[in-house]
């Protein structure tokens, strides 16, 4: 019996996306924007002849310092000195009246966010680039409808009242850019979210039908603005809310996520996205959803998406819901934008992920992957503890972990010395929410990192829960 054809799909996929897709509609075909540019010259009207009437302005604010304006067709463009790290620069305004953004060379870019009820939470306050971060004109800014409503199409873009993780994601971008003396592009944000119990159900929601309208007023905007428009990455924040207590069904049901949104993105004619996460560790009383294993199932089993697990949560400062502070949501968006940068820029972005716990008489070595040598933390930033995280569960003659360090014999390897020999069905926990811990901290918190970076710039390690193997 013949293979029954999917109704969609990929007929050809280059390096840097699919080219050639197929829907119920027919092929969907990707070009180059060589191409494009080439068929815009070509379609290009004629301009108006020099000594023709100028276009009329449309009255501008008086309490504006502004200056040189012009008309160009449906746009005003200006020169003006407006609050934020924006300042003097060129901006444009619709005829029509809307919000005034910034004047930028470029595409217009993106990074979207789709999750749980946490992932919509934003810090008051507009960006330090207020005029280059911006969000659909619907008056609902960086965070959607949470699930209580449709989204509307619209190609107008406005400024932000809230900053979201992808907000400052945008935020910090234009930051390393602005220091860089490179130019500055417009950033179109929006995190989708609603009440989903599960992962699969998440993928079949109003978040992600709102996500697909997001993504069309995006290429809208950029059409309306005369140009490209390119998404950065599409942030995923759903960990906790999961019901299922299924790790397997929890990583099956965010590949199909990321599929659906790929899908979606596809129809707008934009690439494959680099998906952004953050290993969601919980903390001491909130531990519910799949936990750790349905996060390990995800990171090394995602299908042919590019997902990257950016950092452990426990680099970032949360409440005791499990919900970031205004500081742990500036702290993601940091991690986030450095992984973000490495990925584009042709690199990788790995956190070291401990792989296997073996016996080495009465110590335990740990074998890890990293990008880096390995660090045990010396100043401790996240309080774990002087066993830097690690635990051990299921030990039933009372052994325990006496000291930490990194194997002085390989970059790559920890060894935990034991006071004796560790017996029963032993199982090594590093920020593990479900482990005890020893003392005063939290057993979600770790000090193993990468050899890497300086400040809050770490590649912190991942949580894990090994068995403990070996004679």
């Amino acid at each position: 019996m013949a293979e029954k054809i999917p109704p969609e799909g990929v007929i050809i996929r280059a390096e840097n996306g699919d080219v050639i897709r197929y829907d119920e509609t027919g092929l969907v075909l990707r070009l180059s924007d060589k191409v494009i540019a080439d068929i815009a010259a070509r379609l290009e009207l004629k301009p108006q002849l020099v000594g023709a009437e100028a276009l009329p302005l449309p009255d501008l604010p008086d309490d504006v310092d502004l200056w040189a304006a012009r008309r160009e067709g449906d746009w005003v463009f200006f020169q003006a000195n407006l609050p934020g790290a924006d300042s003097a620069r060129g901006y444009r305004r619709h005829i029509s009246g809307g919000a005034v953004v910034a004047e930028a060379r470029g595409p217009l870019l993106a990074v979207m966010g789709i999750g749980g009820a946490r992932a919509g939470l934003g810090s008051p306050g507009p960006a330090r680039f207020r005029w280059h971060v911006l969000g659909p004109a619907d008056d609902i800014g960086a965070v959607g409808q949470g699930g209580l409503g449709e989204a509307v199409a619209t190609d107008a873009l406005e400024p932000l009242r809230e900053l979201t993780v992808e907000a400052l994601i945008a935020d910090e971008l234009l930051a390393r850019r602005r220091a860089a003396h490179q130019s500055l592009p417009l950033i179109v944000v929006r995190t989708e979210t609603d009440m989903a119990a599960t992962a699969h159900d998440l993928g079949g929601g109003s978040a992600v039908a709102n996500l697909d309208r997001g993504f069309a007023n995006l290429v809208a905007a950029a059409g309306r603005l005369g140009v490209s428009a390119q998404v950065l990455a599409v942030v995923l924040d759903y960990t906790l809310e999961d019901l299922t207590g299924d790790p397997v069904a929890y990583r099956d049901g965010m590949i199909a996520l990321m599929e659906r949104i790929t899908r979606g993105m596809a129809k707008q004619g934009l690439a494959r996205p680099i998906f952004l996460s953050a290993f969601d560790c919980g903390t001491r009383d909130v531990t519910r959803g799949p936990g750790l294993e349905g996060q390990w199932e995800l990171s090394w089993n995602h299908g042919d998406h590019q997902l990257v697990f950016a950092a452990p949560s426990y680099a970032f400062r949360m409440d005791d819901t499990g919900r970031l502070t205004d500081e742990g949501r500036a702290e993601k968006a940091v991690l986030l934008t450095e992984a973000l940068l490495a990925v584009h820029g042709g690199g990788k972005w790995l956190c070291p992920v401990i792989q296997l716990a073996e016996r080495s008489g009465a110590d335990i070595r740990l074998i890890c992957e990293a990008q880096d040598s390995l660090v045990i933390d010396p100043g401790d930033p996240f309080g774990a503890g002087p066993l830097a995280g690690f635990a051990l569960e299921g030990v039933t003659n009372g052994a325990k972990i006496a000291s930490v360090g990194v194997d002085p014999s390989d970059a790559k390897a920890v060894v935990l010395k034991c006071l004796k020999r560790p017996e029963g069905e032993v199982f090594v926990t590093y920020a593990h929410a479900a482990s005890p811990g020893d003392g005063p901290y939290p057993a979600n918190r770790g000090a193993l990192r990468g050899d890497f970076g300086e400040g809050a710039v770490r590649r912190w390690a991942l949580p894990a829960r090994l068995k403990l193997t070996g004679g």
